[in-house]
């Protein structure tokens, strides 16, 4: 097997490009592809300050390498989610990054800040975990951006999960979703600019790429995320993707070209209906955000010991709505 570019030995194979790849040229491609998202879809300007949602876990460590490597000046946030060892491996995974790229890392913990995690918040509030998760990291995420004066926050998503969301919100038509799936999202009144460098990368190249740049992440899935649906959406497209090469980019990037603009509406109508949440501010189509009444129903609840969780008939796919 060797590189197509320089004919080296190469050290991946990536079928959609009906190529291989060695290291130097591997790493090439990675960042040419970012560079491509990024300008193709505007999503960042030379001297943006960018926070990158850290998760400690493959994509978001490659993600924010990559736009240091392309010369942004990019922090990263870490939420600590309160998942027994899982967050505090994912934690040591996030800090070690930034300290070997002597790089910013602000950190934020539900349980000492906000009273709750994630285990003992959504049994609390009776939400799924995964949703607990989402809305939590949403919001967090968005106040941290604007009171650190960031330009955008960049997740890292990649092509396999933008498929994955876009498969359920098509299977389910859920066309309010639709309308926010893009590769960034504009600032509003109360949002900043939200953006996804890494739409044209696969799960398994941020995997490589992590690999040969001697990054170490949380290999594990979240424990609590047994029965998402988003995780039985990627199973089924990468069993389509084994048989066709490239079907994923097909379709997400043939959803934008041809039919996202359809949906562009259903956002217009949603901004214009928000109002500020009478406690924090936020954006809220009621009076009272949907942060502050998690709060109001899981915080200052007491930890729970964390065992495996059965997947429910009314799992929410967390990352739907286009968050991370």
């Amino acid at each position: 097997m060797k590189c197509r570019v320089c004919r080296e030995p190469a050290v991946i194979d990536i079928r959609r490009h009906n190529a291989n790849f060695c290291t130097e040229h591997f790493l090439r491609l990675c960042r040419d592809q970012v560079a491509k998202a990024i300008k193709q879809h505007s999503m960042l300007e030379p001297g943006d300050r960018v926070l990158v949602a850290v998760s400690g876990g493959k994509d978001s460590l490659a993600l924010w390498d990559l736009l240091l490597e392309l010369g942004y000046q990019a922090d990263g946030l870490y939420l600590g989610l309160g998942i027994d060892d899982y967050s505090e491996e994912s934690a040591h995974h996030a800090r070690r990054f930034a300290a070997g790229r002597d790089a910013n890392l602000v950190e934020i913990d539900l349980r000492s800040e906000y009273g709750y995690d994630i285990p003992s918040g959504s049994r609390a509030a009776r939400r799924a975990p995964c949703s607990a998760c989402g809305l939590s990291k949403r919001h967090l995420f968005d106040r941290a951006a604007l009171e650190g004066g960031y330009d955008a926050v960049a997740t890292g998503h990649n092509l396999d999960d933008e498929a994955a969301v876009l498969f359920g919100n098509v299977l389910h038509w859920h066309t309010e979703y639709l309308a926010r799936q893009l590769p960034v999202l504009p600032a509003r009144e109360g949002f900043p600019r939200k953006v996804k460098p890494l739409v044209r990368l696969g799960e398994r190249e941020m995997a490589a790429y992590c690999l040969v740049r001697g990054i170490d992440y949380q290999v594990d899935e979240c424990p609590m995320a047994a029965g998402n649906r988003h995780l039985a959406y990627k199973e089924a497209l990468n069993a389509i993707e084994a048989r066709s090469p490239g079907a994923k980019h097909e379709f997400y990037f043939g959803y934008l070209a041809r039919a996202s603009e359809r949906f562009r509406d259903g956002m217009a109508e949603e901004q214009a209906a928000l109002g500020s949440c009478e406690r924090c501010g936020a954006p809220t189509p009621g009076e009272v955000c949907a942060f502050c009444r998690l709060l109001d129903q899981a915080g200052g609840s007491q930890p729970v010991e964390l065992t495996p969780r059965r997947a429910r008939p009314d799992d929410r796919d967390p990352t739907r709505a286009g968050g991370s």
